[in-house]
């Protein structure tokens, strides 16, 4: 993968949020936000569940997990801030289940890609890029812990 190419998935993603119009854009961010699977029931009551992302205030939970070489991705937002929870759905449609380098490769422009902006404000587009910045920073965390062994 280049520097400026995506994963497929999140590719079509941005794709699909850079050709919608705006009105568009905003409900497919909620839908997105409607498609985020619950957290395993081993994770419901994690010490670190919904606290608050400093970038945008809004209570987030998310973890990455190894399994055979693959990341999984999990997260957790309150109904009540359905912007967060929407990013968190995106970032797990289009990252979950791809290798660690794939995910560390992702730009950390994606948020301006996604044509968000005149829908959503600044602080929420921080703390997505927050969210995205927490995911890859947990997968380094991942390889060098799996590196070590």
């Amino acid at each position: 993968m280049t520097s400026d190419a995506l994963p497929a998935r999140l590719a079509e993603i941005v794709e699909d949020f850079a050709s919608a119009p705006p009105r568009d854009r905003l409900e497919m961010l909620l839908e997105y936000s409607q498609s985020l699977p619950p957290l395993p029931e081993r994770l419901r009551e994690h010490p670190e569940r919904l606290e608050p992302v400093p970038e945008c205030q809004s209570p987030l939970f998310v973890t990455t997990e190894l399994d055979e070489g693959l990341v999984r991705i999990f997260a957790d937002a309150p109904p009540e801030a359905p912007t967060t929870r929407g990013f968190a759905g995106i970032f797990h449609a289009a990252l979950d289940g791809l290798a660690p380098a794939d995910i560390l490769a992702v730009p950390g422009d994606i948020t301006a890609r996604l044509n968000l902006a005149e829908v959503v404000s600044p602080l929420r587009l921080r703390g997505a890029a927050a969210l995205l910045g927490r995911i890859q920073r947990q997968v380094r965390e991942l390889v060098a812990t799996t590196a070590a062994r």
